[in-house]
């Protein structure tokens, strides 16, 4: 384009700068309302560079694929114009056997551009995603249904069928035809285990668990090591009879070594059985796995399975009774960086909201109340489901510490929520919301003096507390209730009814380090010598690696019962402190190492790191082409120089364009932000900059520490716009980074 139409366009961007600063308010309000399972608004003039290549491409990863080992093998033949294509969605099928939907994505992804005509390819698109993208990539399959096998169309018309926004079916209605569907192509395709594999992955939650374990049998008389197979029967039993699968999880752990959902959902398994050191021997694995696969791809700790690896390692850590290992879990889970999109304060699934419930369940369950009433100890904040969390945290804490004046008051708080809690759109609260209370009346008639009444209540709500455990690990629940009812008939000298109520816990939760150190106490009380001995013989094993200073390890040891430690599993456990496991990555998560910066200025001379040692900086890509959103940005961003300069914080802008083409934008954007050229688009390529499929720069922006470290970043679809969002998460990483 010729020079002065260059700067005819930039005046003239200049000139609407407002009304787009308009727009990014409405985005900003957008992007803090949601529940981070939108994706960002598209209000607005539209930006084709910023675009690239459609909207429904927007998300999901940008770079090529690599070839993956360790997560076994699969086939499902497709039709497609390029021998390639066949291996990448090979790869794709089999990475979507261990639920690693980002990976298979990008192989799916690449399978298309080898092959933009795959119809099956669009049918893998649609399998990993869901919405809108779900949708427009279903239609793009269903255009080139005609062009592949009778086989190929029917698996393309079931999930057309589906996920139709137009039929008038219920969603009910919709996924029983979907159900009909799968059952045809088995019957017409007998020999096809990936049709099997599909309609059991639909049913794992069936009651009828023997008729699904049928089906899955039949594909691994066909294929032994088939990982679908073998994590689809894990999924299938291990809240129900995990003994059945012992094996077969440890078939696909050794099949599965590079998933990290795959040595969590075999965690699972121990989980069932109460087989804690195992269980966290393959939650740890599952959870380096995830950190060394972000460092190595430049990945932030956002995505569920992390978090909630991460979530259950803690769980199973209390478990053991290594009470500070977990709570440093929790906060490490807290530690990961805010993003409007990602991992937003009000998104209950994301990881900032799943270290708080860890943190407060640790506390909990240790009774760490002076903790939980710190001041900023723990990071509340102002939903309804905060709200809560805290007052329900914080009475517990007050009765706890003696203070009944103080629980009664924060008993009301959690009161007066209720009628919040009853309106439809929080109908998910309400039977937590309702246990609490119970929980909570009943603690405090115990605490008053009031036992007859407080005793019943608690009864009842340990009761439901141990039916809602029966088929969950209890992530979102602090102390086992019949736990707390056993304590209260031991300080009442009712030590048969506490034996009886930790025998309750030990039916449900296996080996409960909290109930065996409770029956030491009750049975040793009741004369019941041998049994107590054997209860305390138990806990030794399972609280092999806990913390010393636990008053519950401290009051069976008042027994003084020389024993040796015994496990009663069904197959013999390591140890977990005692397992070496660094060879699977790091335990905990750290920013990420920049790649080295290698870019021009306008004069010629090389930039390195090294101009901006010691100095966090906001690393922004600026596409190829004219951008009027990205022009917007980095103008927007000037005006707000001074904010950034107090947070020690340098804006560097590295761009392809031409030398010409970034001159122009000098004229019109702050002199405090450094204007870098990337002539080939080799910094483009280190910092993901680039759009592999598309073939062309994008937008990026990265947020870098002092000692080069990516703390956060956003790269794709339009320009990041929530400037307020930079400037509190750069704070926050001052207040994390070492000067």
């Amino acid at each position: 384009m010729p020079t002065q139409y260059r700067t005819q366009i930039v005046a003239l961007i200049v000139l609407l700068l407002p009304f787009w600063e308009a727009l990014a308010a409405q985005e900003h309000d957008h992007l803090n309302s949601n529940t981070g399972k939108t994706t960002q608004s598209t209000t607005g003039p539209g930006c084709a560079v910023c675009s690239l290549p459609g909207q429904a491409f927007d998300g999901g990863p940008r770079q090529r694929p690599q070839v993956i080992t360790g997560i076994g093998q699969s086939h499902f033949p497709i039709t497609a114009a390029n021998a390639e294509v066949q291996k990448w969605f090979d790869q794709g099928n089999t990475l979507l056997h261990s639920y690693w939907f980002y990976e298979a994505e990008r192989a799916f992804r690449w399978s298309l551009k080898l092959d933009p005509e795959c119809a099956m390819c669009y049918w893998g698109m649609a399998r990993v995603t869901s919405g809108t993208r779900r949708t427009t990539f279903i239609q793009e399959a269903a255009k080139r249904k005609d062009k592949v096998t009778p086989r190929e169309k029917l698996y393309i018309e079931t999930w057309e069928q589906r996920w139709a926004q137009d039929d008038g079916l219920s969603e009910e209605a919709r996924q029983q035809r979907f159900d009909r569907a799968l059952q045809e192509i088995c019957i017409n395709y007998p020999d096809d285990i990936e049709a099997k594999l599909l309609f059991a992955n639909q049913h794992l939650g069936s009651k009828d668990a023997y008729a699904m374990d049928a089906v899955l049998q039949l594909v691994l008389a066909a294929a032994p090591r088939h990982p679908g197979a073998l994590h689809y029967r894990i999924h299938l039993w291990d809240k129900k009879e995990p003994q059945y699968i012992l094996s077969t999880g440890a078939l696909y752990a050794s099949i599965a070594t590079s998933a990290g959902h795959g040595q969590h959902m075999v965690g699972h398994i121990f989980n069932a059985l109460g087989m804690w050191h195992e269980a966290a021997i393959y939650m740890d694995t599952a959870n380096r796995i995830d950190l060394q696969y972000m460092q190595e791809h430049m990945q932030l700790p956002v995505d569920w399975n992390y978090t909630h690896n991460r979530n259950a390692l803690s769980f199973v850590q209390e478990e053991l009774g290594m009470r500070d290992a977990a709570v440093a879990g929790a906060r490490e889970l807290l530690s990961v960086p805010l993003d409007p999109k990602y991992n937003s304060l009000a998104n209950p699934d994301a990881a900032h909201w799943t270290g708080v419930l860890a943190l407060v369940r640790a506390l909990i369950k240790f009774e760490r109340w002076d903790e939980i009433l710190k001041p900023g100890n723990i990071t509340w904040g102002s939903t309804l489901r905060d709200q809560v969390a805290r007052s329900y945290c914080e009475t517990l804490a007050w009765i706890g510490r003696g203070d009944l004046e103080q629980a009664r008051k924060s008993l009301a708080a959690h009161a007066e929520l209720k009628q919040q809690i009853e309106k439809p759109e929080n109908k998910d609260l309400l039977d937590e919301y309702s246990n609490q209370s119970s929980e909570l009346t009943a603690r405090l008639a115990i605490a008053s003096g009031d036992t007859v009444q407080g005793l019943a209540l608690l009864a009842e709500a340990a009761r439901r507390d141990l039916d809602y455990r029966k088929f969950t690990e209890g992530l979102n629940r602090g102390a086992v209730l019949y736990n707390v009812l056993g304590e209260a008939y031991l300080a009442l000298h009712k030590p048969d009814l506490a034996a009886d109520a930790f025998e309750k816990t030990l039916a449900v939760v296996r080996n409960d380090g909290f109930a065996l150190s409770g029956l030491v106490n009750a049975y040793a009380s009741l004369g019941k010598m041998a049994e107590a001995r054997h209860a305390f013989a138990r806990l030794k094993f399972v609280w092999s690696d806990a913390d010393h200073d636990l008053k519950w390890l401290e009051t069976a040891k008042q027994w003084k019962f020389n024993v040796q430690p015994e496990d009663e599993s069904p197959v013999r456990q390591r140890i977990y402190q005692s397992t070496a496991l660094e060879k699977f990555g790091p335990g905990t998560w750290q920013p990420y190492s920049s790649p080295r910066l290698d870019a021009t200025d306008l004069d010629g001379q090389k930039v390195t790191w090294d101009k901006f040692r010691g100095k966090n900086k906001l690393l922004i890509f600026y596409p190829m082409g004219d951008c009027p959103k990205c022009l917007a940005q980095l103008v927007e961003l000037g005006k707000r120089k001074r904010d950034f300069l107090q947070l020690d914080t340098e804006i560097v802008v590295v761009s392809g364009n031409t030398t010409a083409s970034i001159t122009e934008l000098r004229k019109v954007i702050d002199p405090y932000i450094t204007l870098l050229w990337d002539s080939g688009l080799e910094d483009a390529h280190r910092f993901h900059a680039y759009d592999d499929f598309a073939e062309t720069s994008m937008n990026s922006i990265l947020m870098i520490d002092r000692q080069n470290r990516v703390h956060w970043s956003r790269e794709g679809g339009d320009p990041f716009v929530d400037y307020t969002f930079l400037l509190k998460e750069l704070k926050q990483m001052n207040d994390m980074s070492p000067q």
